[in-house]
């Protein structure tokens, strides 16, 4: 029996990056998963993307799991309210929740400050990063807390520690992502009378579809991107990640871990687990040690 074998979740967010990787790790260890997002294979959003729902829920179905595609825009409070009722007509349960709607990278203005940022992008990156997580949880959570020890997954940038020390280069951007930490603090609170835990996980330097194009390379050969940025080298995929979830859902005493943010690079160690090329990326550490320190590019110690 695999170890989410019977268990429900909703990955939010799960058409590409991190939210693919999550969803096909969670159906690898045997969930059922709903994966929703924006674009389907016939229809795209703004993004204008190739990856679709229906394409994950082929890999997590591939992998041994039972992949749902579910077309939805978290920003339509109808759309999630009938998800979530879809979700317990069916299942009759959800026990795990899973925030990574996103969608802001087009927006972003870097090195420019709020006066001179798009008012109406920065606004609506936050719409994007804070309000889906904030529309999908109330929705959700009256069906997640009737079973005693569901998981809430709150998928940022940066953990809390690393938020709090760093500008992340865009007033709006640093709000967003900061925001989502705090999200799952606040969630812990709420949750922790009915037994369920919340935390908030941030992948490193993360080897998604649209960063493999900025790098002009494949996963295959994603290694020819050093060549660009050096620092590239500690990058991870998208199932990184992914496994770090899941192995967080199976661990009976994760309500310890209330409240708290982590990185895919600590709860690899904490829970033993690595990347699929056998690596085991600490990317923040990394990122601290190395790039902000000045220093040149060197794994060593950290992978």
């Amino acid at each position: 029996m695999k170890p989410l074998e019977g268990k429900v979740a909703l990955v939010a967010g799960g058409t590409r990056g991190a939210g693919r990787g999550i969803a096909m790790e969670l159906g690898a260890a045997g969930a059922t998963v709903y994966i929703t997002g924006r674009t389907t294979r016939k229809e795209i959003s703004e993004y204008g993307r190739p990856e679709t729902i229906e394409g994950t829920a082929d890999l997590v179905n591939e992998l041994g799991g039972v992949g749902i595609p579910e077309q939805v825009d978290h920003l339509v409070p109808e759309q999630v309210k009938a998800l979530i009722e879809k979700i317990e007509n069916e299942q009759g349960k959800l026990d795990i929740l899973v925030n990574d709607i996103w969608g802001g990278e087009n927006l972003i203005e870097w090195d420019t400050p709020v006066w001179k940022h798009s008012l109406e992008k920065g606004l609506r990156m936050l719409r994007l990063a804070v309000d889906t997580h904030l529309i999908t949880s109330h929705y959700a959570l009256p069906l997640l807390i009737k079973n005693e020890g569901g998981l809430v997954v709150e998928m940022t940038d940066g953990t809390k520690e690393y938020n709090d020390k760093n500008y992340r280069v865009s007033m709006f951007y640093d709000l967003a992502k900061s925001s989502v930490n705090r999200m799952a603090k606040a969630l812990s609170h709420e949750l922790s009378p009915y037994k369920c835990t919340a935390v908030s996980i941030s992948p490193g330097w993360m080897r998604s579809e649209i960063m493999l194009e900025v790098f002009g390379v494949t996963e295959e050969n994603w290694r020819e991107g050093v060549e660009k940025d050096p620092h590239f080298a500690i990058s991870e995929t998208p199932r990184f990640v992914g496994r770090a979830v899941a192995a967080l859902a199976g661990d009976e005493d994760r309500h310890e871990l209330n409240g708290q943010s982590f990185s895919s690079g600590e709860l690899a160690k904490k829970y033993n687990f690595y990347d699929i090329d056998g690596s085991q990326p600490d990317c923040f550490r990394y990122l601290v040690e190395v790039v902000e320190a000045g220093k040149p590019a060197n794994t060593a110690g950290y992978k």
